[in-house]
């Protein structure tokens, strides 16, 4: 069966604009398997991982709802491969969906073949990498510093293989020259990209593994971050000169803190008011349970 040759499976934006004919035909028969520029079926057997993957984890519970919508409904967007020899082959990029093939015991894939040298590989696989919606920004930064470190890419040639600004790219390079542990959290989203950018300017690895601790302790905003870098905050245990001071937690005031307790008292629950650098704040009602939610709901809206 042949198809539409405009049709491409929804390959991505990145990786379509680094094949070299993206309108090839597409056939699924088994016997004109191993075409170069085309889709054809391949025996899962003769795939063998992509060396170069810049993507070395995979969640199990995704990958398995993955193979069980693979089994009902196959593979709508093809793996690429590379052809290294008579019936072997190599992935160039799909290695969660060949994962979960394999788990869903298919025999066979839909691939594009293609032809390709090992930096070319290692290329569109980065590429493709870069290309995925759920990357954070700490993995987006690794992929960018790897296509400039080994393929010899200047970060202009960078920003029009991979679609994005110089300023976009080079944002990301800079997490890089965070510490570890500021660098881990944004990669597992306990803090956001704006936050850990205004902790680039905080000045040294103390300073910025501080103002972290206090972006997590006091659930801080970027605007917050950058408004006590601006004021030149320091660690409260240090000495303070003329030319810096330590900003501190907002206080609560008397009236404030008398709300506070008058509406504790009320819903029989711990209040917090957290208020921000910047002038904002919020009012925290803490709850035990989904029966003391649900007891608090029901007081406020008597």
């Amino acid at each position: 069966m042949t198809t539409n040759p405009k049709k491409r499976g929804g390959l991505g934006k990145g990786l379509s604009a680094l094949l070299e004919n993206s309108e090839t035909d597409i056939t699924t028969k088994s016997e004109n398997a191993g075409v170069v520029n085309s889709v054809s079926m391949l025996s899962i057997e003769s795939i063998e991982a992509n060396p170069f993957n810049p993507r070395t984890t995979f969640e199990q519970d995704a990958l398995e709802q993955l193979s069980q919508s693979i089994a009902i409904h196959g593979i709508i967007q093809p793996l690429t491969v590379r052809k290294l020899g008579r019936d072997k082959y190599q992935l160039i990029s799909g290695e969660r969906r060949f994962r979960a093939s394999q788990m869903a015991g298919l025999k066979e894939v839909p691939a594009y073949i293609r032809v390709a040298n090992d930096q070319t590989m290692l290329e569109m696989a980065l590429v493709e990498n870069i290309q995925r919606e759920d990357l954070n920004a700490i993995e987006v930064a690794l992929s960018y510093q790897r296509l400039i470190d080994e393929c010899s890419l200047t970060q202009d040639q960078l920003s029009h293989k991979v679609a994005k600004s110089r300023s976009s790219i080079t944002n990301h390079l800079r997490l890089l020259k965070l510490p570890a542990d500021i660098q881990a959290a944004v990669r597992d989203a306990v803090i956001s990209m704006g936050h850990a950018r205004a902790l680039v300017s905080a000045g040294d690895e103390a300073l910025q593994l501080a103002i972290y601790s206090r972006i997590v302790e006091d659930d801080l905003s970027v605007r917050d971050v950058e408004a006590l870098i601006r004021e030149g905050y320091v660690e409260p245990k240090e000495s303070k000169t003329p030319e810096t001071k330590s900003i501190g937690k907002p206080a609560v005031t008397s009236a404030q803190f008398t709300f506070k307790e008058h509406l504790g008292d009320k819903l029989s629950a711990r209040i917090d008011i957290k208020k921000s650098i910047a002038g904002g704040g919020k009012i925290v009602v803490n709850f035990n349970s989904e029966v003391d939610l649900n007891r608090i709901i029901e007081i406020l809206n008597r």
